[in-house]
């Protein structure tokens, strides 16, 4: 790893792990239940360092909640992505001809699918929701995934080691998972990292826009009930400032993460390793 990267990977990681960590801990953490209600519009103070919102509810308490609900978010849908993406460019990369055609067509089709367009049409038919969010997200957020992994399949189906394999017979199952994804898998996770900060962003910005489910408490829907409930208007930014936050330093955590990742590949292969 070059010198340069070692303070971003490390300062992404020790940002990444505290928010993984809030999240688990959150009922240890939060100082309040999640419906626990109070005087409505308090200021910060001792009783709420983050003041309470219109509703009564601590922010503080729906902040550390908030954690839990996005990174979840994150989590699943980049967990869909990466699955479809792997195992598409996987099969396209080694079978190649017809399959490949097939396949990468596939791709290009949901490639041009707008996404955002597609969520706000299926909030309005179905019930809104992050877990709506999410699935959807998963599903549409794999192209990226499998072109890259396509792309290094062909390269490794080539290789001496899948050649034996290949003429000791192995099944094609066995090589695809045995031999071929354990030597790809190093930039799969680096699109694993990239496809959790673009679930975060699209979770917030979707549910600001009020598709989100209000039960739900995530970084996403506090803005939305923030900015609905006159919180800029009055000067309440403990309610807008500590979410936006929040938001930024953990899309900010996990995109120092991948890009460490890239940089560590990248020297590796340029000492031939």
């Amino acid at each position: 790893m070059r010198p340069g990267w070692s303070g971003f990977s490390r300062t992404g990681a020790a940002l990444f792990i505290v928010f993984v960590l809030v999240s688990l801990l959150a009922g240890v953490l939060a100082p309040h239940g999640p419906w626990e209600r109070f005087d409505p519009y308090e200021p910060p103070g001792r009783g709420h360092l983050l003041g309470t919102n219109d509703m009564g509810y601590d922010i503080l308490t729906e902040l550390i909640y908030g954690t839990r609900v996005s990174l979840l978010v994150g989590f699943g849908a980049a967990s869909i992505a990466t699955l479809i993406g792997l195992v598409i460019g996987l099969v396209a990369g080694y079978f190649k001809g017809g399959v490949d055609d097939a396949l990468m067509g596939i791709t290009d089709i949901f490639l041009m699918i707008p996404r955002i367009p597609l969520i706000i049409i299926l909030a309005a038919f179905l019930r809104p929701g992050v877990w709506l969010i999410g699935l959807v997200i998963g599903l549409l957020w794999w192209t990226s995934t499998a072109r890259i992994v396509r792309s290094k399949v062909l390269q490794v189906r080539e290789m001496d080691f899948v050649t034996s394999a290949r003429c000791l017979g192995f099944s094609h199952r066995h090589i695809l998972f045995s031999e071929i994804m354990p030597n790809i898998i190093h930039i799969v996770l680096p699109k694993f990292m990239l496809t959790i900060a673009a679930a975060m962003i699209s979770e917030a910005s979707l549910s600001f826009l009020g598709l989100g489910d209000p039960g739900m408490k995530s970084w996403g829907m506090m803005l939305n009930f923030a900015f609905q409930r006159g919180a800029l208007v009055n000067g309440m930014w403990w309610w807008i400032l500590p979410p936006g936050l929040c938001i930024t330093l953990a899309v900010v955590a996990v995109v120092l993460l991948s890009f460490s990742r890239e940089e560590q590949e990248a020297d590796v292969i340029a000492m031939g390793g």
